[in-house]
């Protein structure tokens, strides 16, 4: 046991300083943003170096563990810990986190409620990534529905009421599923209720149970993956969120579907992951086409980018569906890999709107002449977002093709039918990216934009600090991915080894 408790500070700082921001003085909405921003701050240098000093890549089992009583009653204690699994995701979030918040310096309206459940989003995100409880798990993901639905029904766009019915609805259902499947399993089998993942992990079910409960969980995380058919709410709630909350969602909220199914699935239920991952991979493999092929048909441009990230999710669906130590590390690289990219053509899709005012693909237009920052950043990331070499989408994406073309758990044809899919998928991103920039930047089509900010039209200080930080890791991973990949490798061995190779 670790005697000082390093994760329940980190699980909890945010929500209670966030929850401090309705005492502060009414000076105008300065001291709300920078108390916002300095919080995140101070979450991400804590979380930081805490890893550093605390954490060892080599050892593959549950790190810096909590375990405090909390309802006797159902066993139910507040467990905590990390392993190679959850510390990508969480540096992730407390990263793009603390870039959402400096990015949503023009909110004005009602800022002390819209920071506050930024941080509060914060606190469940790292929840859900560093608990070992089931219930707690539970909590954890509900404690972020909630914020994500406020922030998409009072700061959306014209159809945000729609958006944010169809969100809740989308995870609402898969949130009972997920309900349904961890008092299930708690209950099952035992003499007294038990949520703790690490005796659950070695419990073993009779083939059917386990199918079921699969099942169950596998519906809930694919709602927030999403995995088609499920996956309609997410073009609409990115059409219309603002752009810092779309770069939480693109971020952070899609990821936590992927660390389910690897967390939960994988190590849970053995034998089901075993029979389902053929259909996983055949299921990857439509959604990286269907996704690339409906994205160049949106007007809307947020939504051609919230189809792009349905697209990549696709990899990692794959990635978890190939069973070998390389698709799966593979995947976990996409998992922080599309966290970045995402997050970054999200926010410069704001800062367009922000300039001209405009939604729609064909309305807009030469733009490269009045935003040239704005135009050369978008070039940048959208190639990133095509895999170009060089970048972090585009090791992600060689890794888990060599994934699934070394596993051992398929025949030759269909691995070679699932590859070129794959590569159809890869040659249909550029297409909708590389028109989607035409669209916006180039022609001659001239901006008659009213509201010109002269002063400030192209991007300012602060998005140029926020867009070159998004960048660097992206470039960074791309160049040496074993930065992240060193953290996840040992666990993924340890998964594989102990649950799916005996």
């Amino acid at each position: 046991m670790n005697y000082f408790p390093w994760l329940t500070i980190i699980v909890v700082l945010p929500i209670l300083a966030g929850s401090l921001i309705f005492f502060l003085p009414h000076r105008g909405n300065k001291v709300i943003r920078w108390y916002t921003i300095c919080i995140s701050i101070l979450e991400l240098l804590l979380t930081t170096y805490t890893f550093v000093y605390h954490f060892q890549l080599t050892d593959p089992l549950n790190q810096l563990a909590e375990d405090y009583k909390w309802i006797n009653f159902l066993d139910f204690d507040w467990r905590l810990g990390i392993d190679g699994l959850s510390i990508g995701p969480i540096l992730l979030t407390g990263f793009i986190t603390t870039l959402a918040t400096l990015a949503a310096w023009p909110v004005t309206r009602d800022s002390r409620l819209f920071h506050f459940l930024m941080l509060a989003m914060y606190s469940g995100q790292i929840g859900s990534f560093s608990s070992h409880d089931l219930l707690l798990f539970f909590l954890m993901w509900e404690l972020e529905l909630i914020p994500v639905y406020l922030l998409l029904l009072m700061w959306g766009g014209q159809k945000r009421l729609y958006s944010a019915t169809k969100f809740i609805l989308y995870t609402a259902v898969g949130s009972i599923f997920l309900l349904i499947g961890v008092f299930g399993i708690g209950l099952y089998g035992s003499n007294e209720p038990t949520f703790n993942f690490e005796i659950l992990a070695n419990q073993s079910y009779p083939i059917a149970l386990e199918l079921l409960f699969y099942t169950g969980f596998f519906i809930a995380f694919a709602v927030k993956l999403p995995i088609i058919p499920l996956h309609t709410w997410l073009p609409d709630t990115h059409g219309e969120a603002h752009y810092s909350t779309c770069m939480l969602l693109a971020g952070i909220l899609l990821k936590m579907g992927a660390y389910g199914l690897v967390r939960i699935n994988m190590q849970l239920f053995p034998h089901a992951h075993s029979l389902f991952s053929p259909w996983l991979i055949i299921v990857g493999a439509i959604q990286i086409i269907y996704a690339a092929s409906t994205s160049p048909g949106q007007r809307n441009l947020k939504k051609r980018i919230a189809y792009s990230s349905v697209s990549h999710m696709g990899f990692i669906i794959i990635g978890i569906g190939s069973l070998t130590d390389t698709g799966l590390n593979g995947a976990i690289l996409q998992m922080i890999s599309h966290g970045f990219i995402g997050a970054a053509l999200f926010f410069l899709a704001g800062m367009t709107y922000d300039r001209i005012r405009l939604v729609y693909l064909d309305k807009m237009g030469g733009m490269a002449i009045l935003l040239p920052k704005i135009f050369t950043l978008f070039s940048i990331l959208s190639m990133a977002s095509l895999a170009l070499p060089g970048m972090s989408g585009f090791v992600a994406e060689l890794i888990v093709f060599f994934g699934i073309i070394t596993s051992q758990q398929y025949l030759l044809m269909p691995k070679i039918l699932i590859t070129s899919l794959m590569a159809i998928g890869m040659i249909l991103t550029p297409i909708y990216l590389l028109s989607m920039l035409r669209q916006m930047f180039y022609g001659y089509k001239i901006l008659n934009v009213q509201n010109y900010y002269f002063f400030d039209f192209d991007s300012g200080p602060r998005e140029l600090f926020i867009s070159i930080s998004i960048l660097l890791p992206i470039i960074g991973i791309g160049i040496y991915p074993d930065f992240i990949l060193s953290l996840s490798v040992e666990k993924v061995e340890a998964i594989l080894s102990t649950y799916f190779y005996q």
